[in-house]
């Protein structure tokens, strides 16, 4: 019965968000609280794990949105993003333009959101393009590729911050072990395979194509050092804290914090804005809007935290975990294939982790697996196979204008790519490592 219940619930959540057209948070509180009564849990008890369930979750991730939406804000509106693209095609030069956005889709994707970080690159990438009359399709792959990448498999992006929360991961180790992932997979996913896109001809869109910050506004922009130096410090702060605690403990338990980190990140980008002209009132105003950005996300989160909380008190986890205490299927793969069928049905990569997460959690403390490659495994799985239902295959599609089939042969094949280069990954790390 309980299994039975489970699936109706995972059918129901599906035929919400894509039938019905609930939004996420809706469709996840209206079947926490169906789901509760299939399960005979008493009114008291469901509305105690939906709370509880909401609190645990935002608990643990909100104030990291929260400063990391304001630094991606700043980051955008101060011409960084630009700034270090620039810098990284002068390296590469125009002959390897794709590895510069390739570099450049890294960096900049560490500390933005996707659909931010696209939208600053993607007209970069449409300019490079009729520059170097060559198909923007070629020349973005790369770049959307490792975009997709820092977003599927690294903190302190939404859905493997959240799944970190949820099985206890350490945020350094999982960080590392990201990107020893992350670099074959962009390699495969973005390099690689985007040789099978040459021929894909699209003209540049007119509507897309980028305009420097400063003729726009008449505000200097950050120099290369502070922009890179502004994205970078969040991550060498963790590092610092992460290895320095045997040097400097007290110091290291602040920096290996990542709200605490990310709060310093903040405070410098301020200052920094400041300096080259950027008003008070400005940074404030920026930094409300990026929390309005982030609102839609912290509801998902919190809707997902319900539901998981109250599969718990029915003692479906457990009973997950117990029937397949005896199973021969590898736990990462498992996880893996769970993420990636909920990504196919729902759409949203986000959903998908954090959801396979809540079902994982048991299943992870009654295995020998490490919660570290664990992150990677359903950060990957939520990666798989992006189509129609998935906004961010529209946004390629538009922004690049492509018919339906060539965004199929290249978004979504890429996806896919992704999404299986990290999980074999991951095995190769378990079995080197463990």
């Amino acid at each position: 019965m309980l299994f039975l219940v489970t699936f109706g619930a995972i059918v129901l959540l599906v035929l919400a968000m894509t039938w019905l057209k609930f939004p996420p948070f809706v469709a996840f509180i209206g079947v926490s609280i169906i789901a509760g009564i299939f399960f005979q849990l008493s009114p008291t008890l469901i509305f105690k794990a939906i709370q509880d369930g909401m609190g645990s979750t935002l608990g643990s991730i909100a104030g990291i949105l929260a400063f990391g939406s304001i630094l991606g804000k700043w980051v955008g509106m101060s011409g960084a993003a630009q700034k270090m693209t620039e810098v990284l095609l002068r390296i590469s030069g125009t002959r390897y333009a794709r590895i510069g956005f390739m570099m450049a889709g890294f960096l900049v994707g560490l500390p933005l959101f996707y659909s931010v970080a696209f939208m600053l690159l993607a007209p970069l990438v449409i300019t490079a393009a009729a520059k170097l009359k060559q198909p923007a399709t070629f020349i973005a792959i790369p770049m959307l590729a490792s975009l997709t990448v820092t977003q599927g498999y690294l903190p302190p992006h939404p859905a493997p911050l959240a799944i970190m929360q949820e099985f206890g991961a350490d945020l350094s180790k999982t960080m590392l072990y990201g990107v020893v992932i992350a670099i074959p997979a962009i390699l495969i996913s973005g390099l690689w395979f985007g040789l099978s896109t040459r021929y894909i001809s699209s003209p540049p869109n007119p509507a897309f194509v980028f305009t420097d910050p400063e003729e726009k506004t008449g505000r200097p922009q950050l120099s290369s050092f502070q922009s890179f130096l502004i994205v970078l410090f969040p991550i060498l702060s963790l590092a610092l804290g992460s290895f320095g605690a045997s040097y400097f403990p007290l110091l290291a338990g602040y920096l290996s914090n990542p709200v605490f980190s990310l709060f310093l990140a903040v405070l410098l980008a301020a200052l920094l804005l400041r300096r080259i002209g950027f008003q008070t009132e400005d940074l404030l105003q920026s930094s409300i809007v990026s929390i309005k950005d982030i609102a839609g996300i912290l509801l998902i989160f919190g809707g997902a935290g319900a539901l998981k909380q109250v599969l718990v008190e029915a003692g479906v986890s457990q009973a997950v975990a117990d029937s397949l205490g005896s199973s021969t299927w590898n736990v990462y793969v498992l996880g893996w294939t769970m993420a990636a069928v909920i990504r196919v049905c729902v759409g949203s990569s986000t959903v998908a982790g954090i959801t396979a997460a809540g079902f994982m959690k048991v299943i992870l403390l009654n295995s020998s697996a490490d919660p570290n490659l664990m992150v990677l495994a359903l950060g990957a799985g939520s990666m798989m196979f992006s189509h129609v239902n998935d906004t961010g295959f529209w946004l390629f599609r538009e922004y690049f204008s492509l018919n339906f089939r060539d965004t199929l042969r290249s978004w979504t094949l890429m996806d896919t790519l992704v999404s299986f280069t990290g999980l074999l990954g991951v095995l190769v790390l378990d079995f080197l490592l463990f």
